[in-house]
């Protein structure tokens, strides 16, 4: 697939898609065939001959003999290949290579098995996306790519197994080089910069060559939302200094890694008349706080293209915000474990979005969730699991993969909604993960219902020129009865009393009943409201990436137990509000 064209990918893809329930059979007969000497498989099927078995025959054994999975059941097998274990554990091929989930945030990483599978199929949704793009979005040949991507370091386990993200493995892979080799439009920055190790020289050095390529940049990416909005508020602050490498062919003593120097050095050349321009037009963005920063430095950029569902939805208002007019196009649905979806609709807004499912990256199940009149949001009644070919639209389902990399019938913990079907395989809405974030007793509460209730809290500051930065909770069940505090950073000044009025409107924006029972009833106290400092989610940030991780995979966790983050924002907190909106 590496040299398809456009036509040849979107021709492979609507052919799959159309065949989806037979390609996922085929899938499946395949990760089975391949690994079935693998400790985990033999458990369950034994020496079950799966070559030969009918379709039907193949699934029934599978899905009535091994059973569904969260990575705890998985996580023995996992320690035993990165502790050094060379016997076929998951798949029958050793795993030289394990990946940190995004959700490492919280504590003890969490290890993925990562395999060449993963950089191909990396590759192939990069390419056939770019495919549907360019058909309502036409680039032009040999333009460039404004990337905010980062590499972390890798290390290596006791037993010798390559550990770092799924997006560090990635840049490293010989799929990526070619891809950046042979792509209709490529990256403004060097490898050397992608995998400096140092997002802080890396984003100058992102930027910088952003400016340097102006005029030839079709579009701006990168993985999730938040390092775009990142990258660009360091931006306001570091535009002169950008200026004068541009204007004198030179790198900011800020940029000290050699091989980096060495790399942008390469590029640059004075450029004097270039640097007048951008510094009138951030002069001037600068009087306008900074709207439409992206069409005015980037003329030529036709969108912005980044994850932006689930927990990036909280950066679309800035994100809008610097990109005024362009469009805004959400990326692909995937996760450290797989792959899922491609987005056909580049027009479609992010909050609309849907996702078709690519049936020849992994084998999908999805269990069907009911939830219950009643209860609170995550109170779901499940049925059995259904083959890609049995799910309905609307209805809400849990995505369960068997892949090939050595996962099998897991939990992936999404929930999502059928929205219709493209051909023959389904088209889904990300609803929410189903993991509870907030609880105390019987309150039942989901990152969807936090930001849901932070955006009404937050509307109150629009009035004020106030911005909320970012935002995190912490269910306080260490003095009774406990509470939920809910942690912003906000950018202007807003007085008192209007935090207070945040602070209430969002204790009673919460609407599962289980919490409101519990206020009302006080055995679950009124909910705080702590304004931490300026910066604090950057440490926030600084800290994930210091135990490993790369930017372009941090995700602020929506509430956090982890005793480091909570100490910073404690240390950090500025001031304190109670909830009176449930006071007798």
């Amino acid at each position: 697939m590496s040299c398809w064209s456009g036509d040849d990918v979107i021709g492979w893809f609507e052919a799959a898609a159309e065949a989806a329930a037979a390609r996922q059979t085929e899938t499946l007969r395949r990760i089975l065939e391949r690994n079935r000497a693998a400790e985990y498989l033999r458990k369950w099927l034994g020496d079950a001959d799966v070559q030969h078995l009918e379709a039907s025959a193949l699934e029934s054994l599978f899905t009535s003999s091994v059973p569904l999975a969260s990575h705890a059941d998985l996580e023995p097998y996992i320690r035993r290949i990165a502790d050094g274990e060379t016997t076929p554990l998951l798949t029958q091929e050793p795993i030289t290579t394990l990946s940190l989930s995004s959700g490492t945030t919280e504590g003890r990483p969490k290890y993925v098995p990562f395999t060449r599978h993963s950089s191909e199929t990396t590759l192939q949704i990069f390419k056939l996306a770019a495919a549907y793009r360019s058909r309502v979005y036409p680039i032009r040949e040999k333009g460039r790519v404004l990337e905010f991507i980062y590499s972390s370091k890798r290390y290596k386990t006791k037993g010798g197994i390559t550990v770092g993200t799924a997006t560090t493995h990635v840049y490293a892979s010989e799929e990526f080089k070619m891809k950046q080799q042979q792509t209709k439009s490529y990256t403004c920055s060097p490898q050397e910069v992608i995998s400096s190790g140092d997002y802080k020289q890396s984003t100058y050095c992102h930027l910088l060559l952003g400016i340097h390529h102006s005029d030839r940049v079709e579009y701006v990416t990168s993985t999730f939302a938040y390092s775009i909005v990142q990258a660009f508020r360091s931006f306001q602050e570091v535009w002169r200094e950008i200026c004068n490498d541009i204007r004198e062919g030179t790198l900011s003593s800020r940029v000290t890694i050699p091989d980096v120097r060495r790399a942008v050095l390469e590029v640059l050349r004075p450029n004097p008349g270039l640097a007048s321009r951008v510094e009138a037009k951030c002069q001037d963005l600068e009087r306008r706080d900074w709207v439409g920063l992206i069409p005015e430095l980037w003329p030529n950029a036709k969108y912005v293209y980044s994850i932006m569902t689930g927990s990036m939805q909280p950066y679309l208002s800035k994100l809008s915000h610097y990109a005024k007019n362009l469009a805004l196009i959400s990326a692909e649905y995937g996760s450290t474990e797989s792959w899922i979806g491609v987005n056909l609709e580049p027009c479609t807004p992010p909050d609309k979005v849907t996702f078709a499912v690519i049936p020849t990256f992994s084998y999908f199940e999805f269990i069907p969730l009911h939830r219950q009149s009643h209860g609170g949001p995550d109170d779901f009644v499940e049925d059995d699991p259904v083959p890609l070919s049995q799910v309905k639209i609307g209805q809400e389902y849990e995505i369960v993969l068997t892949t090939f990399t050595g996962l099998y019938r897991y939990r992936l913990g999404d929930v999502v909604e059928v929205a219709g079907f493209y051909r023959n395989t389904p088209k889904l809405s990300f609803i929410c993960r189903r993991k509870l974030i907030l609880t105390v007793n019987i309150d039942k509460n989901t990152e969807k219902d936090l930001q849901s209730v932070v955006a009404r809290g937050s509307q109150i500051l629009r009035s004020t020129g106030a911005e909320l930065v970012d935002f995190t909770s912490h269910a306080d069940v260490g003095k009774q009865p406990g509470h939920y505090i809910i942690y912003w950073e906000i950018e202007g000044e807003v007085e008192e009393g209007l935090l207070g009025e945040c602070c209430r409107e969002m204790d009673a924006a919460f609407v599962d009943q289980g919490y409101v029972v519990s206020r009302k009833s006080n055995s679950i106290g009124p909910l705080e409201l702590c304004i931490v400092e300026k910066g604090t989610f950057k440490k926030i940030m600084e800290n994930f990436i210091a135990n490993g991780a790369a930017l372009s995979q941090f995700k602020t966790p929506r509430c956090t137990s982890n005793p480091v983050l909570l100490r910073i924002l404690n240390v950090c907190t500025i001031k304190r509000f109670h909830s009176t909106a449930y006071a007798s």
